[in-house]
């Protein structure tokens, strides 16, 4: 084997998913373990065994984690403190004044990372344009830093006003830490988000002090234990705003893994768009604990400037993911009321579904479309672990008796429930925002993705499903795709009339010279980098902004980023305006190339015909409640092949089901495309 060997590893909730790129031949091998929630990195060394080549000739190494995302979720991060401005003590747990949800009665506030206990003000003080109001007052430092260190705090986030435009106050106070509370992890504002707005800012960098940590520790373990197996290769981590950063950048700023869990999926969609021709895509990722919904417009993801999690922001570019509570492993049961529910309680990875055999006892999806005839026990989940359909039935059993059904039509129920609820995701990412979901083709992808598609695209007109190889891996093919991406950004609010074009460039540049300087030290040579400048526009008197290309060739800038702003604000909102334009931040987005691994063609059938390997029968509703469905093994399926549905198509790691009148015919690469059949009846539902 040679050091072109690559691998990457998704750990999700209930699997980690493993894809090798074979050298030589540039063959993919696509590959499941179970996750391992108690000891991290020992799903990830478990992942390494699996793959053909040894740790020492695997020359690159890509890794998406749920970790940070975790910590958050269940509120177990580190204990963190926010040293700020005097007289600006409060403005994280403030936050803003806005609120969603006028007329929920049953909102409550998600709780805080910290409480107003946690939270600290230094004297000094800086103004917007980076001249000094109050010089920080170092012995005022030291007296925040000494009880930061008695009280015992592992972490601590320092936003100062206005650090944005001169971050000197931070750096001394990060000294002055490092000096009287050297054991506690340090995070400066400006080093996460050089732009305006402080609450975002703070709550940036409490989040990644939250975190930080937890993950350092995570990955101090698991880059000793490949270093002890033999692995000296370039280490990546994917990141939310859809490319990857070093292990060793990963450690420094974790705020940029948080949201990066189903990154690998959107960037691996971006990519086959480009491959197969189809530049619109609506792609669906459920694994085994949630579903992310996301877009492919022009052959490109949607990318934001800035996200949330449970309503604190992020200020860091980030994949516009639409994420619900509707995995294989959703848990089916009754409210107050009585009514079915389904999710967003997941039983994870342990002890999982009850037909995994585990120890599980709760009914979940897996287990309904096990009941369904969807999945069955002659195709081993990841080639190892076969269902029990027994214990399927017996987890569904109590709720069925206690809605007076049988098991069955309970889980069938309980597969029309999460329907229901992906295609609701799929019209908060495009009905609810404008776009027509029959302009796309629907591309699915996770463990139980091929399970829900058909129907999901049935219920909105969309005309064509797409699986990719590997369907229940793609994430990380995906992240075999992700290039070393920094993000730089200015924060420069001025009238787009009155911009000057010399003070513009000069900003670019020191931005471009910090990109330059990372990346060379990374290993990438100067015909490796890419460096994209773009900007944030506005109409005057706005709350937000368009991000717009830079027009680096035209001769009039003003006049080039005004039809362009037009052209994105029509898009984006359905109308433009004659108020005056202004530009809010000055934005680079710096790449280090990596090799791309090409999908390799498949063989086309030469003799024989295609037929099924066996057939399954599906209940669709009582009075139809053996439907024969033929089943075939996608490992088997060649170029040109088509299957006319209902059919169940079995593959290494992940199950497709179509319909009747649902026709299959499978591409040049092996990827599924489905013609989805749109005649009104129950028999699809």
């Amino acid at each position: 084997m040679s050091k072109t060997s690559r691998l990457a590893i998704d750990v999700g909730g209930t699997f980690t998913d493993v894809v090798e790129l074979i050298p030589g031949t540039g063959e993919l091998r696509f590959d499941k373990v179970p996750t391992t929630p108690d000891a991290p990195t020992r799903g990830v060394m478990n992942a390494f065994a699996v793959a053909r080549a040894p740790m020492a000739d695997i020359g690159m190494f890509t890794h998406g984690t749920t970790l940070g995302l975790n910590a958050l979720l269940t509120r177990t991060g580190a204990r963190t403190a926010v040293i700020g401005t005097k007289g600006f003590r409060d403005v994280y747990l403030l936050g803003r004044t806005d609120r969603r949800t006028n007329y929920d009665i049953t909102y409550r506030k998600p709780a805080a990372l910290l409480e107003r206990y946690d939270t600290y003000e230094v004297v000094e003080r800086s103004r917007f344009d980076g001249t000094v109001h109050t010089p920080l007052d170092l012995e005022d430092a030291r007296r925040v830093a000494a009880l930061i260190a008695e009280r015992g705090y592992r972490s601590v986030a320092v936003a100062f006003l206005h650090s944005y435009a001169n971050p000197e106050h931070e750096l001394r106070m990060r000294a002055v830490l490092a000096e009287v509370a050297p054991h506690v992890a340090v995070t400066l504002s400006h080093e996460l988000s050089r732009e305006y707005r402080e609450y975002e800012r703070t709550s940036t960098a409490v989040l990644d002090a939250y975190v930080k940590p937890i993950v350092r520790k995570y990955l101090h373990t698991l880059e000793g234990e490949l270093a002890a197996g033999g692995f000296d290769g370039r280490f990546l981590m994917t990141r939310s705003g859809g490319g990857a950063m070093t292990a060793a950048a990963a450690r420094e700023q974790p705020v940029s893994l948080i949201l990066s869990g189903p990154a690998g999926g959107v960037i691996g969609a971006a990519a086959l768009s480009r491959i197969l021709g189809r530049p619109n895509l609506i792609t669906i990722d459920m694994g085994g604990t949630s579903l992310d919904a996301s877009l492919i417009l022009d052959g490109e993801p949607v990318l934001y400037q800035g996200a949330e999690f449970e309503q604190l922001p992020i200020n860091t570019p980030s994949l516009y993911i639409h994420t619900i509570g509707a995995g294989g492993g959703s848990i089916a049961w009754l409210d107050e009321a009585g009514g079915l529910q389904v999710g967003p309680q997941s039983a994870g990875a342990a002890p999982g579904p009850a037909s995994y055999g585990r120890g599980g006892t709760a009914p979940t999806f897996t287990d309904a479309a096990l009941a369904l005839g969807y999945l069955g026990g002659e195709t081993p989940l990841g080639g190892r672990l076969t269902l029990d359909a027994e214990l399927a039935e017996k987890a569904l059993q109590p709720v069925a008796t206690a809605l007076g059904m049988t098991v069955k039509t309970l889980a069938r129920g309980i597969v029309r429930i999460s329907n229901t609820k992906i295609t609701g995701a799929v019209r908060a990412i495009t009905v609810e925002l404008g776009r027509d979901p029959q302009d796309f083709a629907l591309l699915s992808f996770g463990g139980g993705g091929g399970l829900v598609a058909v129907d999901v695209a049935r219920e909105l007109g969309i005309p064509t499903v797409i699986v990719p190889p590997g369907q229940g891996a793609f994430s990380a093919f995906g992240m075999l795709m992700a290039d070393v991406q920094y993000d730089f950004a200015r924060t420069s609010v001025s009238p787009l009339a009155g911009l000057d074009p010399g003070a513009v460039d000069a900003s670019y540049r020191e931005m471009e010279r910090e990109a330059e300087e990372l990346l060379a030290a990374e290993g990438f040579g100067a015909e490796r980098r890419t460096l994209v400048r773009s900007l944030d526009v506005r109409y005057a008197g706005q709350e937000h902004s368009v991000t717009v290309s830079f027009p680096v060739e035209a001769a009039d800038m003003a006049e080039a980023v005004e039809a362009s702003f037009a052209r994105l604000h029509e898009r984006q909102y359905g109308h433009t305006m004659d108020d005056p334009i202004e530009v809010t931040t000055l934005r680079l987005r710096a790449a280090g190339s990596v090799d791309k691994p090409a999908l390799p063609l498949i063989a086309e059938r030469t003799a024989g015909a295609l037929g099924p390997e066996g057939t399954r029968a599906v209940y669709l509703s009582d009075d139809r409640p053996e439907v024969r469905y033929d089943l075939h093994t996608r490992e088997s399926l060649l170029a040109g092949d088509v299957i006319e549905g209902p059919a169940v198509i079995a593959e290494h790691t992940a199950t497709t089901v179509l319909h009747a009148g649902d026709t299959l015919r499978v591409g040049p690469y092996g990827e599924l495309v489905i013609s989805v059949h749109h005649e009104t009846g129950e028999i699809n539902r």
